[in-house]
């Protein structure tokens, strides 16, 4: 168990600082994501846009960063080109002679002959890595979702409370704790039972309508974790994944705590209560969430620098709109345009625009969009409610968002009604396949 933590400690910049200096932070990368279909053909779920110029990948990074940790490694396996390029091109600027990393780790088969199997096997087949950076402190986090979070106060909480292991969480209606890991808490806040994905979810105590779920971000003593990973490492029955194995086996052993996200989340003011948490892992979500930061007072703050998100940026021209003629005008209404982009004669509206899209003229039309980088737009082509991969190449008259049956005939199209565009839907092969 911690050592320094006792009711009498307060969260002291300094006491908090020390924590993070002595945390190793690992982010869990490896994952498709395959509920985002063909978004994920070639790329990992955390190497997928999003908000216009980052990645899913690079909200964790910053939370880490800016809460303090600056020694990360990154498990990656799935598809990892896309995220690797961008690891080494936006996360190389931290300094090795002050022991500062953001380290690339892929499955490399270190303990067996295997790939990674699970979560808490991914952790285990790097084991020997974490041992060599002498950590005092592990945080595990999930490289795909989109929030903003202070871990050091997550850590504080961790060693206050004498903990062996702490886990992050949050309540969500009852119908979608399904998808999470629900846990039951005592007064203190220590968990007494968890399970993996529940058909029938424990509400929390005192709200029948929602329950406690995981968020996948979990604090170790890095000693106590060793064990466990090794533990779990030699039963034949268990699939290391820490959700289904290591969390239930150790709830009714060992001290393990919850830690409320209202803690420590971060908010667009002082004054706002709002904590913003996403999982973006179907297309409907992913347009939502990308959609929702058009508005004039999004509910994810991405102009907030108290807490920057980092990422690489592209050395490009700003945004540019041309020609002010009747029926030829290029105009962007409550859309957000990002660098490289050219949008001639052609209308966008509560839209989002990647990197480099080109939108021509000749009433060309983007409504409810999310088009991702290098998108050629060609004329008249009418897009509604859409999203479209990046290197697409919009066939000149292309309508799509007013006929759903004709949609779904030619492309992805959701229960939510919006459709996915990819290259290879339109039969361009962007990735040459023999």
């Amino acid at each position: 168990m911690a050592t320094e933590g006792n009711s009498g400690v307060s969260n002291s910049p300094r006491f908090v600082s020390n924590l993070t200096k002595n945390t190793l932070a690992l982010v869990l990368a490896g994952g498709r994501g395959s509920r985002l279909g063909a978004l994920t053909d070639w790329r990992a779920k955390p190497a997928v846009p999003f908000g216009g110029k980052f990645r899913i990948i690079d909200f964790c990074l910053s939370n880490c960063l800016n809460s303090g940790i600056r020694r990360i490694g990154i498990l990656t396996q799935y598809k990892a080109h896309s995220l690797i390029r961008h690891v080494q091109l936006g996360w190389g600027f931290l300094r090795g002679e002050f022991s500062e990393f953001v380290e690339l780790l892929p499955a490399q088969q270190r303990m067996n002959t295997g790939w990674y199997q699970g979560t808490a096997d991914a952790i285990f087949q790097n084991i020997d890595i974490l041992r060599a950076h002498k950590p005092r402190y592990v945080v595990i986090l999930a490289g795909d979702h989109i929030y903003k979070m202070d871990y050091g106060q997550m850590l504080a909480e961790h060693v206050q409370s004498q903990a062996d292991m702490t886990v992050a969480c949050l309540e969500v209606p009852i119908e979608e704790a399904r998808a999470f890991g629900v846990m039951t808490v005592n007064h203190e806040d220590r968990v007494t039972a968890f399970t993996e994905k529940p058909q029938d979810p424990t509400p929390s105590p005192g709200n029948p309508e929602r329950a406690l779920a995981s968020m996948g971000i979990y604090v170790f003593n890095t000693e106590f974790l060793y064990e466990q990973l090794i533990r779990d490492a030699d039963s034949k029955n268990s699939s290391h994944d820490f959700g289904k194995d290591l969390i239930p086996y150790m709830v009714p052993r060992y001290r393990v705590m919850a830690h409320r996200f209202r803690n420590s989340c971060i908010t667009s003011s002082e004054s706002s209560s709002r904590c913003y948490w996403r999982d973006v892992g179907t297309v409907d979500a992913y347009w939502a969430a990308n959609i929702d930061l058009v508005h004039v007072t999004p509910d994810l703050d991405l102009y907030d620098s108290r807490w920057p998100i980092w990422t690489f940026q592209e050395q490009l021209p700003p945004a540019k709109f041309v020609f002010d003629d009747d029926g030829r005008r290029g105009v962007a209404l409550d859309s957000i345009v990002s660098g490289g982009c050219i949008v001639s004669g052609a209308t966008v509206r509560r839209s989002l625009l990647f990197s480099n899209v080109r939108v021509n003229d000749g009433d060309t039309l983007v409504e409810d969009s999310v088009i991702l980088p290098n998108v050629r737009m060609g004329e008249g082509a009418r897009l509604r409610k859409v999203v479209v991969d990046k290197g697409s190449i919009i066939p000149a008259g292309l309508v799509v968002g007013e006929d759903p049956a004709e949609d779904a005939r030619r492309f992805h199209r959701t229960p939510n009604g919006v459709t996915l565009i990819t290259p290879e839907l339109l039969g361009q092969q962007l990735h040459f396949v023999r």
